[in-house]
Parts: structure tokens; sequence; C-alpha cells
């Protein structure tokens, strides 16, 4: 399988390509890289989206998953930069569980690129994030795009909802 790894300011993280869509984005340093076009450019754009210039991606997705999976992953994806929405409106949105949608977000093959860190629970609180750093890289993502102050996420790490 094509893959490609990257340094980014979060992790250097690996992209993953199966028959030309990207099937997975691990945290980490892969090993050998086959770089094709698509990896190519999804690099570009990742790298784009840290230097803060790029809010959404033009990229072809095929993540494998349960067709509740798929479908919530689909709804991350129209949650805009720059916003969050919560475990609970999305279950709204799917008619499921709060429960249910977190439990798929932490099965996400593409973070970053299907945005599961713009998802927090309840009266704001940052919830989960199986991204490499945890809670510490969503509150990066989030003050990147704007949905968050930098000076929000010290005072989150400060009241310990960070570790």
């Amino acid at each position: 399988m094509p893959q490609l790894s990257m340094h980014t300011p979060i992790s250097d993280l690996t992209i993953h390509e199966w028959d030309g869509a990207l099937v997975a984005l691990d945290w980490g340093w892969g090993g050998e890289d086959e770089v094709t076009p698509l990896l190519r450019e999804a690099k570009r754009q990742l790298d784009a989206y840290f230097d803060g210039e790029l809010t959404q991606f033009n990229l072809p997705f095929a993540p494998e998953g349960t067709p509740f999976q798929k479908r919530l992953w689909r709804a991350l994806s129209d949650i805009p930069y720059g916003e969050t929405m919560s475990y609970g409106e999305l279950a709204t949105k799917l008619t499921s569980s709060a429960r249910a949608v977190g439990t798929a977000c932490g099965r996400n093959p593409l973070p970053i690129l299907i945005p599961c860190h713009r998802v927090l629970a309840a009266g704001g609180n940052m919830g989960g994030y199986s991204g490499d750093g945890g809670l510490m890289t969503k509150k990066a993502l989030l003050v990147l795009e704007g949905a968050m102050s930098v000076e929000q996420g010290l005072m989150l790490e400060a009241l310990g909802f960070l570790d």
C-alpha cells in the first residue's frame, strides 16, 4: 500500500493510499515511502492546512468502517473550519447517541482530514481525542483553526483538563 510520511507541527504523520483514495492517516513515521501523485497532493494540502492557508481538504477518501461510522465521518467533514459541534448535536443529527458518536470519532482512520477534533463534549468540554498527544493535540488543532483561543487552551491546561 503506498504511503508517505511527513513532519508537521503536531507530530510526524503517515498517509496511506489504496486504489486512488486516502484510507488512513497514522501518527508517527511509517516505513519506506512509496510516493504517488495523490499522496504528494495530500502532503501539499496538509502543509497548507498547518500553515493556515487551507481550510478545507479536497482529496478522495475511502475509509473502512461500518455504515454508521461512514455517515458520521461524512457529517464531521461538514463541520466548518474554525467551528465545533458537540457529540450530542451530532447524535441528534444522526438519530443516534452521543456515546456512539464518540466511539465512531475515536475510530476515525483519517484524523485531521476528517476533522473529529472539531467535536466537543457537552458544555464545551474537550471530550477525548485518539490522536498522538491526546487532548493537547486536539487543543492545538482547535487553536490553529481559531475555534479556541490560545488563552482558552492555556486555561484548560492550567485547570488540568488536558492531562
